[in-house]
């Protein structure tokens, strides 16, 4: 197995530490789950690129890079909705005489992991016809933007555990860093999902 495959094999491997980690309510569980998400997020830059400098594209890596994107984001997702429904979420902002709480909420997630069935049911349904969809942009800036808001969360779930110092230096700015980031990558998200089905319509449409 070449070092792009390696890399995305791992990423598995770390989603399924992360959700144990940020559900085992172990001691540091949520700085562990914040550190093992942030290193899985470093494999999905880097194996892409090392598999196409080095020439070491393979099926499998073509396969199974975008899925182990979307079982860590989709993961992470979930993960953090039901968090959100078993504890507070620490820190909030006040925005005139509303205040806002940085927290995932099921729709937002719903949102998420319908994006990405239908855009891999698309590329499925390509593939048996022998079309190969490439990503677009939007696609990749949905990604890094849906990877910001979940460290940004995360953060904000392991602060309670440093100390009070540091934790008190992410007030105010950090949740409404994440809820900015989280509502941008969800209308991100949602807006690259539908601009991806409309410009390739012809592919199910035809079948109708």
């Amino acid at each position: 197995m070449n070092l792009p495959n390696q890399l995305t094999v791992s990423r598995l491997v770390m989603t399924a530490a992360f959700l144990w980690a940020i559900m085992s309510r172990a001691r540091f569980g949520d700085t562990f789950a914040l550190l093992l998400f942030s290193a899985a997020s470093l494999t999905d830059l880097y194996d892409g690129r090392i598999a196409r400098q080095r020439k070491l594209i393979t099926n499998f890596g073509i396969l199974m890079d975008p899925l182990a994107d979307k079982i860590l984001i989709c993961s992470a997702f979930i993960a953090l909705v039901e968090r959100g429904l078993l504890t507070p979420q620490p820190g909030v902002f006040e925005l005139g005489s509303l205040v806002v709480r940085p927290r995932v909420e099921a729709w937002m997630t719903v949102i998420i992991v319908a994006r990405e069935l239908a855009i891999t049911g698309l590329r499925l349904l390509a593939a048996s016809k022998n079309v190969v969809l490439a990503a677009e942009r939007y696609g990749k800036h949905k990604t890094i933007w849906q990877m910001i808001a979940i460290i940004t969360l995360l953060v904000l779930e392991a602060s309670h555990e440093w100390p009070a110092w540091l934790s008190g230096l992410l007030q105010p700015w950090l949740p409404l860093l994440t809820v900015l980031a989280l509502w941008l990558a969800v209308a991100l998200t949602a807006i690259s999902g539908g601009f991806y089905l409309w410009r390739n319509r012809e592919m199910y449409l035809a079948d109708m």
